[in-house]
């Protein structure tokens, strides 16, 4: 069973950066795809920013050229860095992780999911 542990959330000014981790219970380059989603009160869960395995990233419009994912594999580890924080980027943000298989001939997926850590950014 694959575990994710997130830390790094918190309470910060708008204007200011925080770092999100995700601490994975196995290299981060097992996995086909990591990512981090964040979800506000009365909204639905939503992809901020995703690293494929070969690398390549994607990010929402809203974060793009503020937040920044990366992965050290090495250490396991999943990282979000968030600068420039706004208000609106209040939410939980969970770490999520994607394995790939075939069965049967069909593509399937395994998705991972993290508690969650609380980022709060004020006015």
């Amino acid at each position: 069973q694959v575990q994710l542990v997130e830390s790094g959330g918190g309470l910060v000014q708008a204007g200011g950066s925080l770092r999100l981790s995700c601490s994975a219970s196995r290299s981060a380059s097992s996995f086909d795809a990591m990512a981090w989603y964040r979800q506000a009160p009365d909204n639905q869960r939503e992809l901020v920013a995703q690293i494929i395995k070969d690398g390549s990233t994607n990010y929402q419009d809203s974060v793009k050229d503020r937040f920044t994912i990366s992965r050290d594999n090495a250490e396991n580890t999943l990282y979000l860095q968030m600068n420039s924080l706004k208000p609106e980027d209040t939410a939980v943000y969970y770490c999520n992780a994607v394995v790939n298989f075939e069965l049967y001939g069909t593509q399937r997926e395994i998705n991972y999911w993290g508690q969650g850590t609380q980022v709060t950014v004020s006015s």
